[in-house]
């Protein structure tokens, strides 16, 4: 599937506008930033099977686990341009991959684990 930076960029924004208002100010100061493609040692880094990719990343300290040491990098929540397009069929299923990978990233911001995630079925 083919579609502008724009017009992707537009997509996450819809995404973020479905975070409810009360939970936006937590989120100030978190950047959502689009990649291409999650790094082949990332990839390995984080152990991702060969046949498999990232659609999006949450780094940084969890608001769970207190406030960032002197030192630490900012949170910071990627979305991986790449493999979404490529694994979507149509804009439809593109904008849902893309809301569930925001929200699920967002979610470990505030400390919800993958498991959890998963149990609660946004694995």
């Amino acid at each position: 599937m083919h579609m502008s930076d724009l017009r992707f960029r537009r997509l996450v924004d819809e995404a973020l506008a479905l975070v409810p208002a009360e939970f936006r100010p937590y989120l100030a100061g978190v950047p959502v930033v689009i990649e291409d493609w999650a790094p082949d040692a990332l990839l390995d880094d984080l152990g991702v099977p060969e046949d498999e990719t990232l659609y999006g990343l949450y780094s940084g300290r969890a608001l769970t686990e207190g406030r960032a040491e002197s030192g630490e990098l900012p949170p910071r929540i990627t979305i991986y341009r790449g493999p979404l397009l490529e694994d979507c069929r149509d804009e439809d299923e593109l904008r849902d991959e893309i809301a569930t990978t925001v929200i699920h990233e967002i979610a470990h911001h505030f400390g919800i684990s993958e498991e959890r995630l998963e149990e609660l079925g946004w694995g």
